[in-house]
């Protein structure tokens, strides 16, 4: 009997430990569970506090600047031509403050590149010439240089320029930007920009090496239609020896039907631009072919280090970041930009080119190659092909 009690209470001591120990192991895997929630609930947490602030759910992936020696090598950005729907707007610019400096430096680093690819030498490269110097513009007050590439809203910039300056605002002349007429801002007597090849050679080199440097460029097919139906079809009334002077020397040179009356045509345009020998028509028009001209030509891009380099398909982002830049965002605003002004149209430039030969085509972006290349727009082979 004593035996028996005695098994009996050894028994019941081994089933309270095996319930004492299960509670604690229960206890253990508990905490765990806790433990996996809690680290579960905190991960949705980061993830969603890091999310892509542009709401598109793709992977960002990260900017990598690689220097090469080949143009083909370079990552060419293909914001100019993306649809519609994905241009940038400049609403959420305050959004793109940190991908906007990254835009900017990919841009400079492609320039670079290809300003140091031997292949494209003839096409990217050009002295520093008075030519050049004439088109870029000085605001002392602020540092900056603007060089000018007519057909990308350079109206708009020099009137910021104008501002700047202060010369119309300290006479009360105009209280916004959008009230200076454009008969100003072309007159270089009365504008009071000065132009930078007016200074000496040591002050040139000063401001090269101190100043804030800009400027803006566009799909450059997109360009030249621009600056044809600006100064040979619509042709303001200031501007009549584009009607009554150039077009006629071009007419005489690449119309291949003489006989036609017709004015000049985009095909007779397009002849002249691809011609090889172009140039000593050039000289004969002076500085009036600023309008065609490549953006080579106008600026030198791989002879000057440029700060910024804008585009027109993204001047809604670009203008603020300029003008941030340039440490003036909080003197002046960029005037409006009417809405869709900027968008690429591509059915616009098939149309312009449709009814003109390969060859012709061929040979116009031989000339214009080195524009393509240097600020990343792709090559047109809706066109060429």
């Amino acid at each position: 009997m004593c035996q028996s009690l005695i098994f009996q209470t050894g028994s019941n001591n081994f089933i309270w430990l095996m319930s004492d120990n299960m509670h604690h192991q229960w206890l253990l895997l508990a905490a765990c569970f806790w433990v996996i929630f809690m680290f579960m609930v905190a991960s949705k947490f980061i993830t969603l506090t890091f999310k892509d602030p542009d709401g598109y759910g793709a992977k960002q992936e990260p900017l990598i600047l690689t220097a090469v020696t080949k143009v083909e090598e370079v990552h060419v950005p293909e914001e100019k031509h993306w649809p519609e729907e994905f241009q940038p707007t400049g609403k959420g610019f305050s959004g793109n403050l940190i991908r906007q400096p990254l835009v900017h430096m990919e841009r400079l680093e492609l320039l670079r590149n290809v300003c140091r690819d031997t292949a494209l030498r003839n096409l990217s490269h050009t002295a520093v010439s008075k030519f050049v110097l004439d088109r870029i513009f000085v605001c002392d007050k602020h540092k900056i240089l603007f060089c000018q590439t007519p057909k990308v809203g350079n109206t708009q910039w020099k009137k910021v320029l104008i501002v700047l300056n202060g010369i119309y605002s300290a006479m009360g002349a105009f209280s916004s930007i959008e009230e200076i007429p454009e008969n100003i801002v072309h007159d270089h007597e009365k504008n009071g920009l000065p132009r930078l090849s007016s200074f000496s050679d040591s002050e040139i080199k000063k401001r090269l090496n101190l100043y804030f440097k800009f400027f803006i460029v566009r799909d450059p097919f997109e360009r030249l239609i621009s600056a044809f139906k600006d100064k040979f079809v619509h042709n303001p009334r200031f501007e009549p020896w584009y009607r009554h002077e150039i077009a006629p020397g071009i007419i005489r040179k690449y119309r291949k039907n003489r006989t036609e009356t017709k004015g000049l045509q985009f095909e007779d345009f397009v002849r002249y631009l691809g011609d090889p020998n172009h140039r000593w028509l050039d000289v004969q028009f002076g500085d009036h072919i600023i309008h065609w001209v490549t953006y080579v030509e106008l600026c030198a891009p791989c002879e000057i280090t440029y700060s910024v380099i804008g585009h027109h398909e993204t001047l809604e982002d670009d203008a603020p970041y300029i003008l941030k830049a340039a440490g003036i965002d909080h003197l002046v605003s960029y005037p409006t930009i009417p809405p869709g002004i900027t968008v690429y149209n591509k059915t616009k430039v098939e149309r312009y080119f449709s009814g003109i030969s390969k060859r012709d085509i061929r040979r116009l972006y031989a000339r214009f190659e080195g524009d393509f290349k240097l600020f990343g727009y792709r090559e047109p082979d809706f066109l060429l092909n």
